[in-house]
């Protein structure tokens, strides 16, 4: 890796250095008249050289500050930039020194008749623009390493919220499945076994996609099948759960027990009786699955903090572009979830 991004930075640097020096040439061949071409093609290869050496002795002055001061060091910064930007100085003037006083008497030409705005100015100007080039480049990259560092850390943050749910959910929803079926022991043993048969695939759901980050909407679908058979068996008629998803749908993907944590948060917030069942549905509609029910608002909720949703929101910001909608009418709530 470390070779390959040597090699490219070799390629891109000095094809840029002669892509300008090509330019130039061009415009002195077509606007300087009064040289033959054996004396542009000398002018060429003087301000090439001119130009490569510094930028490899710019770079290699860059390089070993980022060594012997390094930017990390918050103290270092400010002696850094000036001990750079007076190297770079230093570094331009020695080249116009060498060319004026060395390389000037073996040309057939005089520099400075040609070269009359070039002053000792604009050979400081030139290496200090190239070294403001590095020391923008190097907090580039840090503030690029930053925004990743605090995009993975806010990352892990919603995924902790998010398995703090399922995990406040899942006793809760533990206690509702014991008390039910100690009910049903009583009462019918054959519909007992089956609502553990039931409860033990949910659970064994959970255990084997508890540190998958997505899961096939299907697989999500035929889990949630049996946690809403273990549902109906506690509230009866006062529960109605419709699933209508397309075939395309089904092939998408969706962070495991979205559904379970959806629909326990219709349970919670709504009243559920056989006189006014909860109705919710759940479809696909274009790029998102949503999950719908009708509002019969409780007048008092337990154990809720309010924020199950918005770990949610948070936790699918990362894994797409699309996000969480959240839509309520007066009659209606409706929460859609993106298809990854």
């Amino acid at each position: 890796m470390l070779g390959y991004r040597r090699r490219e930075y070799f390629y891109w640097s000095y094809g840029v250095i002669l892509l300008l020096s090509a330019v130039a040439f061009v415009v002195r061949l077509s606007q300087l008249d009064q040289f033959t071409l054996q004396e542009h093609i000398a002018i060429y290869a003087v301000s090439l050289f001119m130009v490569i050496f510094i930028w490899e002795a710019l770079r290699n002055i860059n390089n070993y500050l980022n060594k012997s001061l390094p930017f990390k060091a918050s103290a270092f910064i400010k002696r850094r930039i000036v001990i750079q930007l007076a190297a770079g100085a230093f570094v331009g003037l020695l080249v116009r020194f060498l060319i004026y006083y060395f390389g000037e008497p073996l040309l057939p030409f005089k520099l400075d008749e040609m070269f009359w705005a070039a002053t000792w100015v604009i050979y400081i100007i030139f290496p200090s623009l190239i070294n403001l080039g590095f020391i923008s480049y190097h907090f580039i990259l840090r503030w690029r390493d930053s925004e990743i560092q605090n995009e993975r850390l806010a990352r892990e943050k919603s995924q902790v919220q998010f398995d703090n749910l399922k995990n406040q959910l899942n006793p809760h929803f533990l206690f509702n499945a014991l008390t039910s079926l100690n009910s049903l022991i009583m009462e019918n043993q054959q519909l007992a076994s089956a609502f553990v048969q039931q409860l033990s695939k949910v659970y064994r759901y959970v255990l084997q996609n508890k540190d998958q980050s997505a899961v096939t909407v299907l697989t999500e679908v035929n889990f949630i099948k049996h946690y809403i058979a273990l549902l109906q068996t506690r509230f009866q008629q006062g529960l109605q759960i419709s699933i209508q998803l397309s075939a395309e749908a089904e092939e998408h993907k969706i962070v495991p027990v979205t559904l379970q944590i959806l629909i326990e948060n219709a349970i919670k917030h709504n009243i559920v009786s056989s006189d006014t069942p909860l109705k919710i549905e759940i479809y696909s509609s274009g790029n998102y699955l949503v999950v719908s029910n009708n509002l019969q608002v409780r007048s008092h909720v337990e154990s809720s903090n309010k924020q199950g949703l918005e770990n949610m929101k948070s936790l699918y910001a990362f894994l797409t572009s699309q996000p969480v909608l959240i839509e309520q009418t007066e009659n209606r709530y409706s929460v859609k979830i993106p298809l990854l």
